[in-house]
């Protein structure tokens, strides 16, 4: 990473306090060329909205580099409830964000797109080449379409206006401090909560989603903003590039790890009236490397015992109290 690169620019972040955005925040507030930082709560900027859109470009003129990471997501159990909500509010935040950075002079918009716009089906590993072969799965295509249309009007622009847009597809994330929430947690999150509970409450069982054949591929958060920071600095081309670890895991071998690294002992009972999701996910990751030297270095054993550690923690915090 290069803080040259950074130095002097204006650079406003959407979702800068989120999971994902915290990690970006935290790299570029490290260097010593610091970058001039915009960031905000979304109760003071509405971005499904145009005219607080506007205000906010109005109030931050001469910005180089949007990071637009503001996002309406879930796991499968909130894109089953929130279908309608997920695609309206995901396709007017990339929209009008896009849209008043194109109009107000900024030189480079980076948009965080998502493996939930890949064809059902997709040859595994997915490649870019991919992304147009079929329609996502069902329970994600409301997000993943969303999603799509960020890298189409990016392109779009860039054809019209030469406008730099860039589009990274983002594997699923995890880490410390991820959304621990029930309703609209991602699997990991959603199974460390489980099995700590379970460990903490001495349960007996822990009931988890679908059959356990599915697999998935997962990235550390801390990798994640890597990425966005190299790519934002490195890379400048129309077509999207894919950002994972490359590794495959079945669900059911990542529901034994979890329940390992959390010392739990009792039954597993899996729930199959419950949808698999995706049957299966993993990225080819060579271009990232390729394009602008990024390269997964957190292993999902490592990655998840850090999750534990710090869930723990935090529960500890709670009984203090």
């Amino acid at each position: 990473m290069d803080s040259n690169f950074w130095a002097g620019k204006k650079v406003l972040i959407t979702g800068g306090f989120g999971f994902l955005g915290s990690r970006v925040v935290n790299i570029l507030t490290s260097f010593q060329n610091k970058p001039q930082l915009i960031l905000f709560h979304k109760k003071d900027f509405d971005l499904r909205n145009e005219s607080q859109v506007k205000r906010l470009f109005q109030y931050n003129k001469g910005i180089d580099i949007v990071i637009h990471m503001a996002g309406d997501v879930g796991g499968i159990g909130y894109n089953r409830a929130y279908p309608g909500d997920i695609c309206f509010n995901n396709l007017m935040m990339n929209t009008l964000v896009m849209e008043y950075s194109r109009r107000y002079g900024v030189k480079k918009f980076v948009g965080i797109g998502s493996v939930c716009s890949y064809p059902k089906f997709a040859p595994v590993p997915f490649m870019e080449e991919n992304l147009w072969d079929g329609y996502p799965e069902e329970t994600n295509a409301p997000y993943g379409l969303a999603k799509k249309m960020m890298l189409v009007q990016g392109q779009a622009y860039r054809k019209q206006f030469g406008f730099n847009a860039i589009h990274l597809l983002m594997i699923n994330l995890y880490g410390p401090g991820d959304n621990f929430d029930p309703e609209n947690s991602h699997v990991i999150a959603g199974l460390v909560m489980k099995f700590c509970e379970a460990r903490i409450n001495n349960y007996n069982s822990v009931t988890v989603w679908g059959t356990g054949r599915a697999s998935r591929e997962f990235l550390y958060v801390d990798d994640a903003a890597r990425a966005i920071v190299l790519a934002t600095e490195r890379y400048d081309e129309p077509e999207p590039v894919n950002i994972g670890s490359g590794k495959e895991i079945l669900v059911r071998d990542l529901v034994n790890l979890i329940a390992d690294l959390t010392d739990f002992k009792g039954e597993i009972i899996w729930d199959t009236t419950k949808p698999d999701g995706q049957p299966r996910r993993c990225l080819d990751v060579s271009k990232a490397e390729l394009k602008f030297g990024f390269k997964a270095k957190t292993s999902l054993r490592e990655g998840i015992k850090k999750m534990v550690s710090s869930y723990m923690k935090e529960r500890k915090k709670i009984w203090k109290k």
